[in-house]
């Protein structure tokens, strides 16, 4: 029986390494691109009509949240939407495993917003993905090992390391790399990471080196402490032996304004001693995560009820006031901040989301008001403005910085780059504000992350590739989603391709699950 075959008639062409877009024809036959020409010769194809069009690979997202969205009864096609085939889940050193019933709770109670309506199981790796590929995911996925996951699993919340933790975390770091981890991923400012000092982390990150992984890092602190930060990433690359990719890349709070440039900069002088590293950024400025993230970490030491119990005492709440206000790595994001900035979207009281916490700050204090929501809930989750637009402008013009979503769930109140992310690169910072050419952007979005983190056949254009295609139109493509209406339809992506599957049609999703579990070394 023949393959199924179709052609990608008359668009302009962009392999995603960056080179000018020309006008040529695209044949698929089953999953990979077979021919690239003018006038392609395809008698019993399916013709799609590209004129007018950009075709280009597939998008990758290097920084996703996605991880347990495969599990959910309903197919969720919000990043097939965006133009995205591909997405590296399991970033912000928050996997889904390796969990056992001792980690899984307290997991549950930090990071549960992350994988709502889905019941989590205690296991490792392997197993994660066993029942991530049997589930059948939407798009492709591959994962990252969490750093904080391993430590939960292997100490609990406790802050110094237990005898013999150490030894377990590389462990279950190897078995994670055996099945099929892209990567090691850190969250440096989320517990219990941010109780780990270099040395740890390089041990951990080595075990990466070793089967020639990469380092993900959501860095110890992404304001005023930004030099210490980088350099620490660094070392543990330099250390390690490992690539080192700089999660969502940022100048965050008031104090670092202005700070863009210091950020690639030392990315790029990195690079030249010697040190396989890029970035990735959204296109926003503003940010999401945790609400606890506002807090000291040491709020946190020995976990979620200890904590509750920390935020209901009097003293105690005034002692971690104090040392919020003073700000510095460790003291979390509360003094780079006003109330104004901080909103509410997700909380198990509805009444408080869509409001920000000034809003909810007026008969008490802010601070009261926080930690009252945290007692609440500890998972509760935040936009919160951060950047300084000249800032997200000057980091997205590197060339060593690709595109990350840092996306939250498609469900209820999040941030809007859950839904929008590639296309409002592409309408407001190609077409309209024209901070990156197109030939540039598609390459942050493609070839780029390809590269970096081993996805061979995948974000180029080019005979022998996956046929994993975005078809879209220049003239139309963005997305109008707010902070506070966030999941409005995308514009302009008119044809995905994923393995050589029509996922989308004419801007619509044509259902099934066609996407597979990337991993390592077999994908």
């Amino acid at each position: 029986m023949a393959e199924p075959r179709l052609l990608l008639r008359g668009g302009t062409v962009h392999d995603g390494l960056g080179s000018p877009g020309r006008d040529a024809d695209v044949l698929v036959e089953a999953d990979r691109v077979v021919e690239i020409d003018d006038g392609v010769d395809a008698a019993g194809a399916e013709v799609l009509d590209c004129s007018g069009l950009i075709i280009c690979p597939g998008f990758i997202d290097v920084h996703s949240h996605s991880d347990a969205l495969p599990l959910l009864d309903d197919p969720q096609p919000f990043k097939l939407l965006q133009g995205v085939t591909t997405e590296i889940a399991g970033n912000c050193g928050m996997s889904m495993a390796p969990l056992d019933n001792g980690s899984l709770p307290e997991f549950l109670e930090l990071y549960g917003d992350l994988a709502p309506g889905v019941e989590l199981q205690p296991g490792g790796f392997a197993a994660l993905l066993e029942r991530l590929e049997q589930a059948g995911p939407t798009n492709n996925l591959a994962l990252l090992v969490g750093h904080n996951t391993l430590r939960l699993s292997a100490n609990g919340m406790d802050a110094p390391l237990r005898p013999g933790a150490l030894d377990a975390m590389r462990a279950a770091a190897a078995e994670a790399f055996e099945a099929g981890a892209v990567g090691l991923s850190s969250g440096l400012i989320y517990v219990p990471g941010t109780y780990s000092d270099t040395d740890e982390v390089v041990a951990v990150a080595a075990v990466a080196g070793d089967y020639g992984r990469l380092y993900t890092t959501h860095m110890r602190d992404e304001g005023n402490g930004l030099d210490g930060a980088l350099d620490e990433a660094i070392a543990i690359g330099r250390r390690a032996g490992v690539r080192v990719q700089i999660s969502h890349c940022k100048a965050a709070g008031r104090g670092a304004h202005g700070r863009g440039g210091d950020v690639v900069g030392r990315i790029g002088r990195a690079r030249l001693e010697g040190i396989d590293i890029l970035g990735d950024q959204y296109p926003y400025t503003a940010g999401s995560t945790v609400l606890t993230s506002l807090l000291p970490t040491e709020a946190m030491v020995g976990g979620v009820e200890a904590m509750r119990r920390r935020l209901q005492d009097p003293a105690t709440r005034g002692k971690l006031e104090a040392r919020a206000v003073d700000g510095g790595t460790g003291a979390g994001l509360w003094a780079e901040l006003e109330p104004d900035d901080v909103l509410l979207i997700q909380h198990r009281d509805p009444a408080v989301v869509g409001r920000t916490l000034a809003q909810m700050s007026v008969t008490s204090p802010a601070w009261d008001t926080l930690c009252d929501l945290v007692i609440a809930d500890s998972a509760a989750m935040i936009v919160l403005q951060l950047m300084a637009e000249e800032d997200v402008r000057r980091i997205m013009s590197d060339p060593l910085i690709a595109i990350g979503s840092d996306n939250g769930p498609p469900m209820g109140m999040q941030h809007p780059r859950t839904w929008g992310c590639f296309p409002r690169l592409l309408g407001t910072y190609v077409r309209e504000e024209r901070v990156l050419g197109w030939e540039e952007a598609i390459r942050k979005a493609t070839s780029m992350p390809a590269r970096h983190f081993g996805l061979h056949r995948r974000g180029t254009l080019h005979s022998a590739a996956v046929a994993d295609i975005c078809v879209l139109d220049p003239a139309t493509v963005g997305h109008a989603g707010t902070y506070l209406e966030p999941a409005v339809p995308t514009t302009g992506i008119r044809h995905v391709l994923l393995g050589g599957q029509a996922v989308v049609r004419d801007g619509a999703f044509t259902g099934g699950r066609h996407g597979r579990v990337l991993r390592a070394g077999r994908s």
